[in-house]
């Protein structure tokens, strides 16, 4: 069957991009990531941390990292309060922005 005009729909420019973050009832309630790219060692990484909680209401920081288009490897610490967790998750970030990591 050809495809009719009447199938093809105009984008819809009126929406943003969708944040998971920004909904209240999100479980994830803060997320950074980081990336770095050095063409002249061929490297190209990503580091992705995330504050969230999970159905048992345990706070976890999530640390994402690998090379850039891939899934890359996760790790998740469990800690007693969100501020604890967000304390942890700045120290993370410094370091790896020391290392020549920039902000996305």
């Amino acid at each position: 069957m050809p495809c009719s005009t009447a199938q093809v729909r105009e984008p819809d420019h009126t929406r943003g991009p969708v944040r998971p973050d920004a909904d209240p009832a999100s479980t994830i309630q803060r997320t950074l990531v980081l990336r770095r790219v050095d063409p002249d060692h061929r490297m190209a990484r990503f580091y992705m941390l995330a504050v969230e909680r999970d159905l048992f209401g345990t706070v976890r920081l999530v640390r994402c990292r690998g090379r850039i288009g891939t899934r890359g490897r996760e790790l998740a610490e469990e800690f007693d309060t969100g501020a604890d967790a967000a304390e942890v998750m700045e120290a993370l970030a410094a370091a790896k922005r020391r290392r020549g990591y920039q902000d996305l």
